[in-house]
């Protein structure tokens, strides 16, 4: 268990055009563990703050799967309250570096996304996918619920959408079903093709004004300005849930699937 935890990694590069590209990636499935979201939101906040870097593309390794989530895990390890709300404090902080940086955040979502991976692809500022980018919000199938990345996913995708992923958690909603409500902006055969069309975004940004598109990113997010304090009130209903009975045997369970 505990090597499942420390598994992992997060990487990061700028080119030439000052594209810079952030992956993170896990054995099972890019599943994230608490070590893995604090380096991916202090990266994102590092390579915000560059001056060398124009736009952020996020990224993360394989083919078919772009985040499973949170890291079973780790959920079935935490045994107080306080660890709980660290541990949810992860996702959290992810989506609120997304939402500060200054600069856009290009989403490449290869395949499918799970929970917390659906929160991630939700922060972004504008998402494109693959065929193969189902979505699904399974975290009221083992015990907890979506309270975290709710605020990211409802403001991605609307109340309704959110409401129907939060409460149908064991089906997964195809990438044309997120995409018509608006949490992919386009998405593509192959990952070939998404690819062409992100790089041909990511250097058109990358000589687009500065100034302008870190004015229009914090008009894009205004009304979110409460949200350190929020998904902070969020991750500390996850922590609570995580402890009781139900949860722990719903994950055994969900883990054995």
């Amino acid at each position: 268990m505990s090597e499942a935890i420390d598994q992992g990694h997060v990487e990061s590069s700028i080119d030439a055009h000052g594209i810079a590209t952030i992956e993170f990636g896990h054995p099972l499935s890019n599943s994230l563990p608490g070590k893995i979201l604090q380096k991916l939101a202090n990266t994102i906040e590092t390579l915000g703050k560059s001056a060398d870097v124009k736009v952020i593309v996020l990224t993360s390794e394989g083919e078919r799967v772009f985040c499973a989530g949170a890291s079973f895990d780790e959920l079935i390890s935490i045994k107080e309250l306080e660890t709980g709300k660290i541990f949810f404090s992860g996702f959290a902080n992810v989506i609120n570096a997304c939402r500060k940086c200054p600069k856009f955040i290009i989403g490449r979502v290869q395949g499918k996304a799970v929970g917390g991976g659906v929160g991630v692809a939700s922060a972004v500022d504008y998402c494109f996918a693959t065929k193969f980018a189902d979505v699904k919000l399974s975290e009221l199938a083992v015990g907890i619920g979506p309270f975290v990345v709710g605020p990211a996913v409802e403001r991605k995708m609307g109340k309704s959408a959110m409401t129907q992923l939060a409460i149908n958690a064991t089906e997964w909603r195809s990438a044309l079903w997120a995409q018509e409500n608006g949490l992919y902006a386009e998405i593509f055969e192959n990952i070939e093709e998404m690819d062409e069309r992100i790089f041909e975004l990511a250097t058109r940004l990358s000589k687009s004004n500065p100034e302008a598109m870190s004015i229009l990113k914090q008009v894009f997010w205004q009304g979110t300005e409460n949200w350190d304090t929020l998904l902070a009130e969020r991750a500390a209903m996850s922590g609570e849930l995580v402890l009781s009975d139900f949860t722990v045997n719903a994950i055994n369970v969900f883990k054995k699937k």
